[in-house]
């Protein structure tokens, strides 16, 4: 491996201006094909085979007009009278039915009043009466109980039952991607005139819900803060930028390449902005890792060339592990069957590979460019001392890895503990999919689901749709046995209403509308959508009727729930594949087994610490706490296992190193920590800085799995990377690197240490435990 890299790397220096010039050619052409060929992105986060999503696709083809409850585009009208009065008044009437006659001149509004038969769109007071004197005559005709007939009429009415508040749904006529600010403005400005009367007028529904994609100026802080990090660590301008222009053209690449996929496949929102914040925090790290190794190289060669190829030799054969790791851990998302998972995981891997790249080729090229000036415009307020100089006075990761060595049960007992408590709050996780219960509550869009929930009741926001199936039934008996399926749905615990609302022209198929007495979100709603569906068996046999249910609840839990299945059997491949790849990195058993145990260590703190921030409200740094994310846990373990390795890989493979050539295992600690811990303390200090940056974002998404990943990386990199496993190293002495015989035969010996290319490297090591 350090062999074949060492090749690329001088390659690159020697042909600097071909091989410059052939990434620059993919950016440009990267950037027509997002320019030519892109598409809209989505938030779907549906999962076909799911009991909801199989009974939308019975929908869909028993009536032909099924609509995923997720993705529908509407606008949601709610109006609310002053305090003690009514929408009856006739002012309010007026300023309403104005207010319609505007949202009627918008152009992609697509009611309405036409001559086919469609409904135009109604006051809500004139709505109720409608429907009122509907269920009534129905009463009359079919013999159903006044007080029923009442209570359906009222679960549909378009008007709260105090009279204060009422709601105008609006159909749209674009899809969700074609949805535009200059759409949502006109429909805000349609409710002027009801605003006008002194009526409270609020914008609910998917339209009003602002679908930009997330970031910008994210990425710009992150850099930012990056740049100052890297003036730090290299006392340098010019070494500093480049990394950043690395990184740069790296994201640039992955970036666009992502956006033109997006006109083949249908991608999330969130995929391109997931894949730039991973991609951008790996590639300035990896750059980091080889451009600092070069720095130590020219200290032992005056051949710049020689000391490029070495680096990437040896630096660069650890950010290929490294990167292989986390590559693992974003493409195995497609394990568990998600495809909007696996369009992150791979859109995400997509961004590390180019940074890989980037960084064994691109990084060496522009050393070439830059000769003797890498490290021009130093900056004399910084001290630089290459910690690998022997002749450099002690550092402070040196002195700590003595402490760590001197008392390791002090810093494996610290670690475990510290990152225990912070774990605590993991026990109260709480899942849920991003929807407009959990926007935030100064929008119009929440306000309005707010306002509905007040005078509806909070079922009301989240109904349940049954999907009916008689086809097994006698023609004579389908509507008895609809009414029957209907009662034993009542039978349920938390049902406030339920009817049958439409039967198709084959008489064979019913939607049955059930309102909860819950919100959407709450449990006793999930356990209605649980129990209805255990309940289906004992319907079918005593009515022959089948049936699912769907609706917002039901596919929001169907996704929890799959994800969480998943969970196991995405752990297990992951960490099996990387435990075989770490074997090859270090020959030994342990040193990937206390990896392993690291990173859950560093998995359950991070859970811990978001649930507690942005669930709990902790520390007052949220003002809408909400349940996490549900596919946020799972995504987020791919992620942090993969950087969690990369630190490993990049501080222990430097003590492999070290133990390779000679030292004794403590000492091989105290030197790998010692040659290991500024960049890696840099390194990470960069990727907190960019993941945390996304914290500014509005979407609740973005903001707590930029926490997460942010917090991820500090737990891992100085709790258990330079923490936990130094002493757990120092406690393991020699029987850390211990491989039985039969395997060291099997795996191939990769040679990430660079052992054949220091045969013709003069040593300038000496012990750091030797140095005062």
């Amino acid at each position: 491996m350090a062999t074949y890299l060492y090749r690329i790397g001088k390659f690159a220096f020697r042909r600097k201006g071909i091989v410059l010039a052939l990434w620059l050619a993919i950016l440009v052409l990267a950037g027509v094909g997002a320019a030519t060929l892109s598409g809209p992105t989505a938030n779907s986060f549906n999962i076909p085979g799911t009991p909801a999503q199989s009974a939308l696709d019975l929908q869909s083809e028993r009536f032909g007009n099924a609509e995923d409850p997720l993705t529908a585009v509407s606008a949601n009208y709610v109006f609310a009278a002053p305090d003690g009065q009514s929408l009856d008044t006739p002012a309010y009437t007026a300023a309403i039915d104005a207010t319609i006659a505007e949202i009627d001149k918008i152009p992609d509004v697509s009611p309405s009043v036409k001559p086919d038969g469609q409904k135009p769109l109604a006051n809500p007071v004139a709505g109720n009466t409608a429907i009122v004197d509907q269920y009534n005559k129905l009463a009359e005709e079919d013999g159903t109980a006044p007080d029923v007939a009442a209570a359906n009429a009222a679960a549909l009415s378009p008007l709260s039952p105090n009279g204060n508040i009422g709601t105008v749904s609006v159909p749209i006529s674009v899809e969700a991607a074609d949805v535009t600010d200059a759409l949502r403005t006109s429909l805000d400005d349609a409710a002027q005139p009801a605003r006008d009367a002194g009526l409270t007028v609020e914008l609910g529904g998917s339209v009003a819900q602002d679908a930009a994609p997330p970031g910008g100026t994210s990425e710009l802080v992150g850099l930012a803060v990056a740049a100052i990090v890297l003036l730090i660590m290299f006392g340098s301008a010019a070494a500093a930028s480049l990394p950043l222009i690395t990184a740069i053209v790296g994201i640039g690449i992955s970036s666009l390449a992502i956006t033109t996929a997006s006109g083949f496949f249908d991608l999330s929102t969130f995929t391109p902005v997931l894949a730039v914040m991973i991609g951008l925090a790996v590639a300035i790290d990896y750059s980091l890792f080889i451009l600092a190794r070069y720095r130590h190289e020219l200290t032992l060669t005056d051949d710049r060339e020689e000391a490029v190829a070495r680096s990437v030799g040896t630096a660069g054969s650890a950010v290929v592990f490294a990167g292989a790791t986390v590559l693992i851990a974003l493409v195995a998302l497609r394990v568990v069957g998600i495809p909007f998972l696996s369009q992150m995981g791979l859109a995400a891997g997509f961004a590390v590979l180019i940074a890989v790249l980037i960084a064994l080729t691109f990084l060496p090229a522009m050393l070439g460019l830059y000769k003797g000036k890498a490290f021009a415009g130093k900056l004399k307020f910084v001290n630089t001392t290459d910690p690998e100089d022997p002749n450099a006075a002690p550092t402070n990761g040196l002195r700590w890895a003595r402490f760590l060595v001197k008392r390791p049960a002090i810093g494996l007992i610290g670690g475990i503990v510290l990152l225990g408590v912070i774990a605590g709050p993991t026990t109260g996780l709480s899942l849920a999919l991003p929807s407009i219960a959990t926007s935030d509550p100064s929008t119009s869009v929440r306000k309005a689901y707010d306002l509905e929930q007040e005078g509806f009741g909070p079922g009301k926001s989240g109904p349940l749709l049954t999907i009916a199936d008689a086809t097994d039934v006698a023609d004579a008996d389908r509507t008895a046995a609809f009414g029957q399926v209907v009662d034993a749905i009542y039978e349920q615990d938390d049902v406030a209403n339920a009817q049958i609302i439409a039967v198709n022209e084959a008489g064979d198929t019913a939607q049955i509308l059930v309102t909860p007495s819950s919100g959407p979100n709450s449990q006793d709603t999930k356990d209605l959508v649980a129990n209805m569906r255990a309940a289906e068996s004992g319907v079918k046999e005593s009515t022959g009727v089948s049936y699912g249910v769907t609706g917002q609840t039901a596919l929001e839990l169907d996704v929890s729930e799959r994800l969480q299945d998943a969970l196991v059997p995405y752990l297990a491949v992951v960490v099996g594949l990387a435990f075989v790849l770490l074997m090859l990195v270090f020959r030994s058993i342990l040193v990937p087994l206390t990896a392993t145990i690291g990173f859950l260590l560093s998995v359950l703190a991070t859970f811990g610490a978001t649930v507690f921030i942005f669930q709990e409200g902790g520390l007052g740094l949220i003002s809408n706490p909400q349940p996490i994310v549900s596919f946020m846990p799972i995504f987020l373990i791919g992620v942090v296992f993969g950087l969690a390795m990369d630190y490993q890989v990049f501080l222990v493979s430097r003590m492999r190193e070290e133990y390779v050539h000679g030292a004794a295992a403590k000492d091989a600690v105290v030197n790998g920590f010692k040659y290991g811990a500024r960049v890696v303390t840099s390194a990470a200090v960069i990727m907190i800085s960019v993941f945390a940056a996304f914290m500014a974002e509005p979407d609740s998404f973005i903001k707590s799995i930029g926490f997460a990943l942010a917090a991820a990386v500090f737990f891992d990199a100085f709790i258990v990377r330079m923490v936990i496993i130094p002493s757990v190293m120092a406690l393991l002495g020699d029987k850390a690197w211990w491989l039985p015989k039969w395997l060291d035969k099997i795996l191939p010996d990769v040679d990430i240490e660079g052992a054949k290319l220091q045969k013709s490297q003069p040593k300038h090591r000496e012990d750091a435990t030797a140095q005062a």
